[in-house]
């Protein structure tokens, strides 16, 4: 794997994805994709960082947030990571055929918003990828995203950090 690089620390929102260990679509249900939601809630407060945007897929997770200056995006998301799987595994039993148990795959992948402009973009990507991935016709009948919280709509999984940014 290359060697993949956070930049850390440069006062910017991040554009960041992980995803199911092999693309496998183990977020395809509500409970697990309500643990992403939980671990995401816990890590927000316990890091400091704002959410300003989110879209959980069957296979993958988008995230717009805005880290501290002293956060460690890799080891932050790693966190969120490690504690949703275990917490997955705990509940529902799951046996492994190799003995490994895996859910995600390593690393996340990040981009730095430079612009408000590019936070909007990415904000946008995050809700409008139900709608390219066919999973929905309409932005707002996917609810595992924040574009409802958005559009002012309740109840919704994950209340945004607001529209400052």
């Amino acid at each position: 794997m290359p060697n993949l690089r956070h930049y850390d620390n440069e006062g910017t929102a991040r554009l960041v994805t992980f995803n199911c260990y092999r693309n496998l679509p183990s977020l395809n249900n509500n409970r697990a994709r309500e643990i992403v939601v939980e671990h995401l809630n816990r890590a927000r407060t316990k890091h400091k960082f704002k959410i300003l945007a989110y879209v959980i897929m069957p296979n993958h997770v988008h995230l717009v947030l805005h880290p501290t200056e002293v956060m460690k995006l890799g080891m932050v998301i790693g966190e969120i990571k490690s504690r949703t799987a275990r917490q997955w595994f705990a509940e529902s039993k799951v046996a492994s055929n190799s003995g490994k148990r895996v859910f995600w795959q390593s690393r996340c992948y990040d981009h730095n918003c430079r612009s408000k402009a590019a936070v909007i973009e990415k904000i946008n990507y995050c809700h409008t990828n139900p709608v390219r991935s066919g999973l929905v016709k309409d932005q707002g009948d996917w609810n595992w995203s924040s574009y409802n919280w958005y559009q002012g709509k309740q109840p919704v999984p994950l209340i945004m950090d607001g529209e400052e940014f």
